[in-house]
């Protein structure tokens, strides 16, 4: 196959903007399309090497896999074991635990998997995860296991039917995903059945350039190619500056980037102002390294989130550590990624022997961190273990787990057969509960909680990209329920709703209606509606307290409280004033004070806030918060019985912590 300069400079355009996504850079809101380049560019070179080699009669399935063992793996394990010792100095437990799984199953090509099993509403941000990325690595491999041998296979019973199955295969994929990024947008994020089409993709243009082994496409004119292989750096710099984390993805949508890679494989000839720009030094020397640079970013960036408290670095430390993935790539490319490649330098003996030899060192260091729960037995700066300090901030699910994200009418989710208090809503409301059971631990309380499913009637919100719209109907129907219930039980006197509620109004977000329509989510509407529901709360005879959500960052309190306890450093460090609060939060609080004209509402910044300070922690060193919003069991018990919730006396309180 004839070396192509350009290539290798689209594969810089591929990997900057991915950098400077993970980086934060907020005008690179679309940089995640850098994986669907990469995806398209592999699609196409494994796809010529193949059928080169096979044309050929030289095609060996052990040298195909040797080759591709020798490209990824080397540098691949050094940014294992570099990574290693900074997760253990810096993570607490649940980090660990996680970052132990992915050593097990990024040799294993299946971290793709594993991160779609843990993106949940309790798991850690991605963003914190230093091997997160190696998710499109998973998919390009377990495309590679595959596609040449469905290759040769067809190859030999028809090599006429290659282009047709690939082609139909193709769509199948874009059809799945352009379905799973509304029913199931994580797996579809992940998985290689929604990206088979976007390396399929490279495997066509792949066959249309098989005939063709000199310059692609010779028969149309320099204006043509000239217009065409341009119209794929508009259609990508588009999409990396108008898609952000709203965008289903992948969809439909990805076929702006993909296309546009498609365009440039095709028509970017050396005499094209494309060509002679992605040929160009600067270009294709990133290029190179582009495959180094991708892997060192994502520990860089996510090593540095964990080391700083609140898990925000700079953005100038941010957009440092971005660029510093250069010269850490050229390092790695020259003195690892080029001698493995090399099988003068390195045997196969001795490949294999490096290969197998890092694998089980990762394996067997993952394996230990997840049995150890995250080498839970290290030792923070006060002598406890970081375990201990791990369980403080466990996720607080209210009276039992069984509570969570259900209808239940089970015992283990009410503290007497005949509860005269009803605590309803999201996981914004369940926090309440430890609160509320320490205040009177004789008080006949029952919870019916959904977590994102706020305490409104007959409206449901559509978390895009997060659920999907079945959640949002299983939400309706909650509701629905605890309505039904309510009726039919006299002795419920008394009905406690919280909610986050900014997801009725977020933007980008849509609501849900009972008839099955749509719109998008709207303020207005989601006051109008849950003044509705108070209504008719009221109307069945019952006293309704409404409290509000907490005050919270962008950030992760509990976090930051954990790692100040790990490090020695002073819980007042994780505390934030009132302008750092979530705009999205600010909303909230907004929300509650156009309902407070018409209704109580307890505010519980009333209780964490004074004088501009949000307190993460009491004088005694009790953590409030166990994450980026919600109290822990600890907090929820010490504020109980600070504000005696018994008696809702919150909502007039005037003292502060």
């Amino acid at each position: 196959m004839r070396y192509r300069r350009e290539i290798d400079g689209l594969r810089a355009i591929a990997v900057a903007p991915v950098i400077l996504f993970h980086a934060g850079v907020e005008s690179f809101s679309g940089g995640f399309i850098g994986v669907d380049i990469f995806f398209v560019i592999s699609g196409y070179l494994i796809t010529s090497i193949v059928l080169d080699d096979i044309a050929a009669n030289r095609f060996s399935v052990i040298q195909f896999y040797e080759r591709r063992a020798r490209r990824i793996l080397p540098a691949l394990f050094l940014i294992i074991f570099a990574t290693a010792p900074f997760a253990w100095m810096w993570m607490l437990p649940n980090d660990m635990k996680d970052f132990s799984q992915s050593l097990i199953a990024v040799p294993l090509y299946v971290s793709n998997f594993l991160f779609t099993i843990e993106t949940g509403y309790w798991g850690a941000p991605n963003e914190i995860k230093p091997l997160l990325h190696t998710w499109s690595l998973a998919v390009e491999e377990q495309f590679y296991i595959a596609f040449p041998l469905l290759i040769l296979l067809i190859w030999r019973i028809n090599k006429t039917w290659l282009l047709r199955v690939i082609v139909a295969l193709g769509f199948i994929s874009l059809a799945t995903a352009q379905w799973g990024a509304e029913a199931h947008p994580q797996a579809n994020f992940f998985l290689l059945p929604s990206r088979w089409w976007e390396l399929a993709l490279g495997a066509i243009i792949g066959i249309r350039l098989f005939h063709t082994p000199g310059t692609p496409n010779p028969h149309y004119s320099l204006v043509f190619a000239n217009a065409l292989s341009l119209l794929g750096i508009f259609l990508i710099t588009a999409s990396i500056f108008a898609f952000d984390e709203k965008t289903p993805y992948p969809s439909f949508y990805a076929l702006a980037p993909t296309v546009g890679t498609g365009l440039i494989i095709l028509f970017a000839t050396p005499g094209t102002i494309c060509g002679r720009l992605l040929g160009s030094k600067p270009f294709v020397a990133v290029g190179l390294i582009s495959y180094s640079a991708y892997l060192w970013h994502q520990p860089l960036l996510a090593l540095a989130r964990h080391y700083h408290l609140m898990g925000h670095p700079p953005e100038i430390l941010r957009l440092c550590l971005a660029f510093i993935t250069l010269p850490l790539a050229y390092i790695s490319w020259r003195f690892v990624e080029a001698p493995f490649r090399n099988k003068n330098v390195v045997s196969r003996r001795t490949l294999l022997a490096s290969i197998t030899t890092a694998t089980i060192l990762s394996i067997a260091f993952g394996l230990t961190g997840h049995f150890t729960n995250g080498f839970g037995s290290r030792l923070a700066a006060n002598g406890q273990t970081v375990l201990s300090l791990q369980q403080r901030l466990s996720p607080n699910y209210g009276l039992d787990l069984l509570c969570d994200d259900r209808f239940t009418l089970s015992e283990r989710c009410r503290t007497d057969p005949e509860p005269e208090i009803v605590l309803w809503g999201d996981s914004y409301a369940q926090h309440l509960a430890q609160g509320l059971l320490a205040s009177d631990r004789k008080i006949r309380l029952i919870q019916m909680t959904n977590r994102a499913c706020g305490p409104i009637l007959d409206v449901a919100p559509i978390l895009t990209g997060k659920k999907p719209v079945s959640w949002s109907r299983d939400c309706l129907e909650f509701n629905s329920q605890v309505e039904a219930w309510l009726k039919s039980n006299p002795t419920v006197k008394t009905v406690i709703l919280s909610s986050a509620f900014h997801q009725y109004f977020k933007a980008g977000h849509r609501l849900l209606y009972p008839d099955g329509s749509q719109k998008p989510a709207d303020y207005q509407t989601a006051l109008i509606s849950f003044r509705a529901t108070l209504e008719r709360l009221q109307a069945m005879g019952l006293t309704i307290r409404v409290v509000s959500p907490p005050p919270s960052t962008q950030q992760d309190q509990g976090r930051c409280l954990g790692k100040a306890a790990l490090r020695g450093a002073p819980l007042s460090a994780c505390d934030f004033s009132w302008e750092d609060l979530d705009p999205n939060n600010k909303k909230a609080f907004d929300f509650m004070n156009d309902l407070a004209k018409d209704w109580s509402v307890i505010r519980l910044d009333h209780i964490i806030c004074a004088h501009n300070l949000c307190k993460t922690s009491l004088e005694d060193g009790t953590f409030i918060f166990m994450d980026y919003g919600h109290l822990s069991r600890e907090g929820s018990s010490a504020l109980g019985r600070k504000g005696e919730w018994r008696a809702w006396g919150a909502s007039n309180t005037s003292d502060h912590l």
